[in-house]
């Protein structure tokens, strides 16, 4: 028998505990902060419990390592760099759907195979499976003799078309502090073999539309650093890289906005506001007499009628309601605007969400031609169990647990999917699951070193 300790009991949790529960080999621990939630995902179940867990208290975090053989994290990203050192210094594999950085696995990959364990980040859904897809369309390449030229990945969670009701034309099924934080990092891509910086003060000036292989266009925006997976995907010569995010049209331009009025900063409120309306006069450095939606108009540079006044009064960013700040909570505009947004654009009951991944790459095949490549996913929730963002974010987790735990993953330090004998049966499982890629080839007219022909297929 061996154990499991699960970090977070949050939106994308059941999935992965359900998951780890069907093994009958398994002892499986979740603890979270509310312990009822813990609770509520090991209800039932002989070889699980929830137990109550602040992720700040390493000794008590330290005390659940020491009682468990693999840990698997599903903390907001800012707690899990400690509870990763904790991890290696107890030498407990580790397993997170957080980006390797934010997870603090990057400092500690050294450290991570000395002790003679894996750290294995960014297996969930993005990142995580389009990691696996991509690397497995790669392998189809090398195994041809073929060269990648061009290689784009684009994802998101939305809600589905039908449960597409407020004027944003976005709702969340996980925390909606992550897509506030996510408008703070810089990006990065390569674009003809040379590198290209976005600062985030950028980042929602540059969007373009992505037809989907049987959805529709999706707006596209930049996201993050590419460029470490030119060595993560072992694309030496690669010509074009690029990871982006999809949302419906006019969300990069809301965004700007939201910029704009610094309501993504994560500076602390000295004598924070009362009211959202006291916030958005403060930040927009309106003064106490004027009308606040003119004054918001005038100061951002858009109709007052128009879509971006229309969603930031929606969200009640101008009414008088009160900032409920929680305890310790930091007092910053960022956390006021996620505050909001899980108040107001959270998925109603029988709803459904979709998440949408779409990878697309180009190649030089031998014979001097050239062929696209893509591999699409469009999964829906299910309105009456879990959500698509937490059977795609839970579950390649959870089998990438077991294969750790059966001893069918040997490396040490950190360690990414995209190997065969890791991503092979974690996308098996998926497809098990319904969660299936569409993958379509088609050729490409010749040109040259075939780099134009790549250059016009993904443009």
């Amino acid at each position: 028998m061996k154990r499991v300790l699960v970090l977070g009991a949050g939106m994308v949790a059941r999935p992965l505990v359900s998951c780890l529960l069907a093994r009958d080999d398994l002892e499986v621990t979740v603890a979270d902060v509310d312990s009822g939630r813990a609770a509520a995902l090991t209800a039932g179940a002989p070889r699980g419990r929830g137990v109550a867990l602040d992720a700040r208290d390493t000794a008590a975090v330290g005390a659940l390592l020491d009682d468990c053989d693999l840990l698997v994290s599903l903390l907001p990203p800012e707690f899990e760099p400690a509870v990763t050192r904790l991890a290696v210094a107890r030498r407990r594999s580790m397993v997170s759907a957080s980006p390797r950085g934010e997870a603090g696995m990057d400092a500690l990959a050294g450290e991570a195979h000395a002790a003679g364990i894996a750290l294995m980040p960014e297996v969930g859904l993005d990142p995580g499976l389009d990691h696996m897809a991509i690397a497995r369309m790669v392998a189809r390449v090398r195994a041809r003799g073929g060269r990648v030229l061009s290689c784009r990945s684009y994802c998101g969670g939305l809600p589905a078309p039908e449960a597409n009701t407020n004027c944003w034309d976005y709702k969340f099924s996980w925390n909606p502090k992550g897509a506030v934080e996510a408008s703070l990092f810089d990006a990065r891509y390569l674009r003809d073999g040379r590198e290209v910086y976005v600062p985030n003060t950028e980042l929602f000036t540059k969007h373009w539309l992505v037809p989907i292989p049987g959805f529709d266009e999706l707006e596209a925006h930049f996201n993050g650093d590419s460029l470490p997976y030119v060595g993560i995907y072992g694309l030496d010569g690669v010509r074009d890289l690029v990871r982006a995010t999809l949302r419906y049209p006019g969300w990069a331009f809301t965004m700007r906005q939201v910029q704009k009025l610094a309501y993504n900063s994560t500076t602390e409120l000295p004598d924070a506001p009362a009211t959202y309306a006291a916030l958005t006069r403060r930040l927009a450095g309106l003064a106490e007499g004027e009308d606040l939606v003119t004054g918001l108009a005038r100061v951002l540079d858009v109709d007052a009628q128009s879509a971006v006044i229309e969603r930031l009064v929606w969200l009640g960013l101008t009414a008088d309601d009160p900032i409920v700040w929680s305890d310790g909570q930091e007092r910053t505009p960022l956390m006021a605007l996620a505050e909001r947004m899980f108040e107001k654009m959270m998925f109603a009951p029988g709803e459904r969400d979709l998440s949408v991944l779409h990878n697309e790459v180009v190649a030089a095949l031998p014979a001097g031609g050239c062929e696209r490549s893509t591999a699409t996913l469009v999964a829906y929730g299910d309105p009456g169990g879990d959500s698509s963002m937490a059977l795609t974010v839970g579950t390649p987790a959870a089998i990438a647990a077991t294969l750790l735990l059966d001893g069918r993953i040997p490396e040490t330090g950190l360690v990414m999917p995209v190997k065969p004998h890791i991503y092979e049966p974690i996308l098996d499982a998926m497809a098990a699951r319904g969660v299936v890629f569409d993958e379509r080839t088609e050729p490409l007219p010749v040109s040259g070193s075939g780099s134009a022909s790549a250059q016009e297929a993904m443009s």
